[in-house]
């Protein structure tokens, strides 16, 4: 089912300064800040030759983020994303095999325009998945 791993989320409590570490430091490749309000975020991604980080800042104060950073003040990895070639049958397999899909349970816009789901963290080793169509 899985594809390649599209990127590796980390979320940060300052974004300009998650991205000259990036960019300043380690040489990287950084795209502009885009808010994301229908996630919550603004989101950063350093492009890497064989896949992509993506720096995550909360979109205001009752933003999903914003309780992972006071759990986590100094950031960490938020999350995984792996492709996927068809969503929909992505979503009714594990749904069919008693996973939880977060929020309404249906594919919406990710932060590169594609469909993507959310995988609660119980279901795979305490860690969050995201699923985005290849």
């Amino acid at each position: 089912m899985i594809g390649r791993l599209n990127h590796v989320a980390i979320a940060v409590p300052d974004l300009a300064a998650a991205t000259a570490l990036y960019r300043d430091r380690l040489g990287a490749r950084v795209s502009e800040p885009a808010p994301q309000p229908e996630h919550g975020v603004t989101t950063v991604f350093v492009e890497l030759p064989n896949t992509k980080i993506e720096l995550l800042e909360p979109l205001g104060a009752d933003s999903p983020l914003a309780r992972f950073l006071e759990r986590n003040p100094d950031g960490g990895i938020h999350h995984l994303c792996y492709e996927v070639d068809d969503i929909a049958a992505a979503s009714k397999q594990l749904e069919a095999a008693g996973t939880r899909i977060l929020g309404s349970g249906q594919p919406r816009p990710g932060a590169h325009g594609k469909p993507v789901l959310f995988l609660h963290p119980k279901d795979f080793l305490g860690t969050l998945i995201e699923l985005e169509q290849a």
